[in-house]
């Protein structure tokens, strides 16, 4: 039924239980699986220009951050039966409008994303990521909590 399953991770432990389940489905429909990182926009607009040495260490500190969160979802790729694997980063974009596109550009038929689960004025103030997934995407989408 998928032919390709895009996997939003951040590396938390709410993407880590998404991961094993999008790994888990990937293995089970011969899937291919692409983990996305999405790299935030960098959040002192102005300063990063008069000091780009800012600016180098956010995208040093996201790009091992995102290293690491695709090494562990390659570690449960490589487990028998092997799991088709392609990691991808997307940089300067918000985290939903960032799986979306991608999903769009690698021609995903499944989203998986986590969901830390809040409710209530947490999930009011900081929004949910999980959420605007599925308001936007076209393709299907599983939010594991």
């Amino acid at each position: 039924m998928f032919q390709h399953i895009l996997l939003a991770t951040d590396g938390s432990a709410a993407s880590e239980h998404a991961a094993q389940l999008a790994v888990d489905l990937a293995r089970a429909h011969g899937a291919r699986l692409t983990a996305l990182y999405v790299v935030d926009p960098y959040p002192y607009l102005g300063i990063g220009e008069a000091n780009p040495m800012g600016f180098q260490a956010y995208m040093s500190a996201a790009l091992q951050h995102a290293a690491q969160a695709h090494q562990k979802v390659m570690a449960l790729c490589e487990k028998a039966p092997v799991v088709a694997f392609q990691p991808r980063l997307a940089e300067d974009v918000g985290a939903a409008s960032g799986i979306v596109q991608s999903a769009r550009q690698v021609e995903a038929d499944l989203i998986v994303v986590g969901s830390h689960g809040r409710t209530g004025v947490a999930r009011l103030m900081l929004g949910s990521v999980a959420s605007k997934v599925v308001a936007e995407s076209t393709v299907p989408v599983l939010v594991a909590r």
